[in-house]
């Protein structure tokens, strides 16, 4: 088992769902193996336009042939290990490179920084975690950027593997999990309610409105931001109970057994149509939107 770096573009030719399953051709077979019981982290090109950089980690499960393409192998995601980073994290950071086993002994990117799939260790993937996460509000000890240098391997390992051990944890904690959750989706609708369209502020400063899982965690939902719709609290209500849906492109559904259909109505933005981020990645995505209609709405 090992760390890695899974290279993901937003809008990909592979049948990628990054939450679910990762495409890959034979030639990675190897590497994507050495990744199985352990975690891996998604990147983004900077050649991609609004590249997200490393934006997301999750654990892979198994490795499969592909089913449906010959030659291709799908990496099986584990189920509630998705999640989404608070900060996507540049792939060269107001510190330098962030990933450090990318560069040669003359200290220059190499060519392993064009793989698609490629080993990370420890002090990378401690560092990009803590970038991406905004782990300053945890007890977990910061990298020590001198301690990434080239020497001193054997020494540094053991405290790497305890650190990393320490991010595993802190990552599949289901509070934690839940915090930064809110935090990507309601950044995202810009912490407006998608079906009234309200933005409240209490006088604490903070947002009246919560990060729902389309697709909820009871269900294997995962925590990925398409799977996140922002929700005021009588919407939330209604959204969990099947009151309220959504057609694919966004279309507010009234369940037929709302006792109050003019009140619903007009609770609902004029529009008729759920507020959506303005970035395609974090749109609600259909395959969730059709679960909710087809497990929780009440037609």
């Amino acid at each position: 088992m090992g760390f890695g770096v899974f290279i993901h573009r937003s809008d990909s030719i592979y049948n990628d769902r990054p939450a679910e399953q990762y495409q890959f051709p034979s030639q990675y077979l190897r590497r994507v193996e050495a990744c199985v019981g352990d975690w891996i982290i998604y990147y983004e090109p900077s050649k991609v336009e609004d590249s997200r950089g490393y934006f997301a980690v999750a654990k892979v499960q198994q490795v499969i042939p592909d089913p449906v393409t010959p030659d291709m192998y799908l990496a099986l995601i584990e189920p509630g290990t998705y999640l989404d980073f608070i900060n996507p994290v540049p792939f060269n950071g107001t510190n330098g490179i962030v990933e450090k086993s990318v560069l040669n002994d003359e200290g220059r990117i190499s060519g392993r920084a064009q793989s698609a799939v490629r080993p990370i260790g420890p002090s990378d993937f401690n560092r990009i975690i803590d970038l991406g996460l905004d782990n300053n509000e945890s007890l977990l000890p910061r990298v020590d950027e001198i301690g990434t240098s080239f020497g001193f391997k054997d020494e540094q390992a053991p405290f790497e593997f305890e650190q990393s051990r320490d991010r595993v944890s802190y990552i599949g904690s289901r509070i934690v999990r839940d915090r930064i959750f809110r935090r990507t989706v309601l950044r995202a609708y810009d912490e407006r309610c998608a079906i009234t369209g309200l933005k409240l502020i209490n006088g604490g400063g903070r947002a009246e409105v919560s990060a729902a899982h389309i697709r909820p965690v009871e269900a294997t939902g995962p925590d990925i931001i398409n799977n996140g719709i922002a929700l005021s609290g009588t919407a939330h209500w209604m959204f969990d109970r099947g009151l309220i849906s959504l057609s694919d492109d966004l279309e507010i559904l009234i369940s037929r057994q709302v006792n109050d259909l003019d009140s619903v109505q007009a609770f609902i933005n004029k529009t008729r149509r759920a507020l959506s981020p303005g970035r395609q990645f974090e749109r609600p995505h259909p395959h969730f939107l059709q679960w909710h209609r087809g497990h929780c709405f009440k037609q």
